[in-house]
């Protein structure tokens, strides 16, 4: 825990307990669920909450925002990012029901009350929309990017950037981003350059403004 606190310091009391929870409450749900890669569980804050800390780093959400996290497994990043923002709303989907089994059980056990999970792919929820879409390493850009751009609204619900899908991705992004059409618009920024830790290299933020 203590990397994160390394780059934010201006938490409450209960965000600090809810931040402290997790590693215990993911270790035993990973026992029995695999919902992190076993070699990467011991750096849980490092490799999941920070990482998942640098969309709250770059784009800081404003109170009443809402935000659905697509594809969102263990609940990376849309549980970190619900205890930083605990006035933001937070939708968390997955395809794989046992994975939001986890999440519903973690976000219940830390008391999170801004978090509503559901076992959907994102393609599917309909009459709904928000201001920003979030993920980490789900599918190709251009893929997040069709499914998630009829349901962001038009505004900017950050004092950084306008609504659209801020997302975490990793290696050689040229093709990716290429393959959208949407180069000229597209920006990213390195993880590393924000929270200079070794396992951020090659990690970036991707941002794609709503058309």
């Amino acid at each position: 825990m203590e990397v994160i606190l390394k780059y934010f310091g201006d938490f409450t009391e209960k965000q600090l307990e809810q931040f402290a929870m997790l590693e215990g409450l993911y270790k035993d749900w990973n026992e029995k669920i695999n919902v992190i890669s076993r070699k990467d569980i011991d750096s849980l804050y490092e490799k999941h909450v920070l990482h998942s800390l640098a969309l709250a780093a770059l784009c800081p959400f404003d109170k009443g925002a809402q935000v659905v996290d697509i594809g969102t497994g263990g609940g990376f990043p849309g549980i970190p990012l619900a205890i930083f923002f605990p006035e933001v709303q937070f939708l968390l989907t997955d395809s794989i029901g046992k994975k939001i089994k986890v999440v519903q059980a973690v976000a219940e056990a830390i008391g999170l009350e801004n978090v509503t999970a559901i076992h959907s792919r994102v393609e599917e929820i309909k009459g709904r929309t928000f201001d920003y879409a979030v993920s980490r390493a789900v599918a190709p850009l251009s893929d997040l990017w069709r499914w998630v751009n009829p349901m962001i609204r038009r505004g900017q619900k950050s004092d950084e950037l306008p609504n659209g899908l801020i997302c975490l991705k990793g290696g050689d992004l040229k093709n990716e981003i290429n393959d959208t059409g949407l180069k000229r618009i597209i920006q990213a920024w390195k993880v590393h350059d924000i929270f200079p830790e070794p396992s951020f290299e090659e990690k970036y933020v991707v941002y794609v403004p709503k058309l």
